[in-house]
């Protein structure tokens, strides 16, 4: 498996479809990235050279946030939003969506799944 930037991505598929292994790295950005290191999309990432890796890891450190350094500024982005107390921080703190979404039939991702209701069994039934 190359290792790019500290993940391993995995080595059978195109490096267009493992690049996205990286945090902060898409589809889109995936391919922005090969064709500014003049690397094809459609090859294989175990057939990588050395020197192609190098191209993607510079162009990849000098022009995005990855991995731990974007995980770190979103973390401080809502904690940021909790401490000021807006709508949003509190949306984050209740553990409900934040984007305006409805609440009422659906945001099971959110909220979690369902409180158990009833089933409570007496003795002798």
């Amino acid at each position: 498996m190359p290792r790019i930037l500290g993940v391993d991505i995995p080595k059978e598929k195109k490096i267009k479809i493992a690049l996205p292994y990286l945090y902060g790295i898409g589809p889109t950005n995936a391919l922005k990235v090969l064709s500014a290191a003049g690397i094809d999309p459609e090859k294989k990432a175990g057939t990588l050279t050395d020197e192609e890796v190098s191209k993607i890891v510079t162009f990849i450190q000098n022009n995005y946030k990855i991995e731990g350094e974007l995980r770190r500024e979103i973390t401080q982005n809502i904690r940021r939003l909790v401490d000021i107390g807006c709508y949003r921080g509190a949306r984050h703190k209740k553990g409900l969506p934040v984007r305006g979404q409805r609440t009422r039939c659906n945001a099971r991702t959110r909220k979690g799944p369902r409180p158990r209701v009833g089933g409570v069994k007496r003795k002798g039934e």
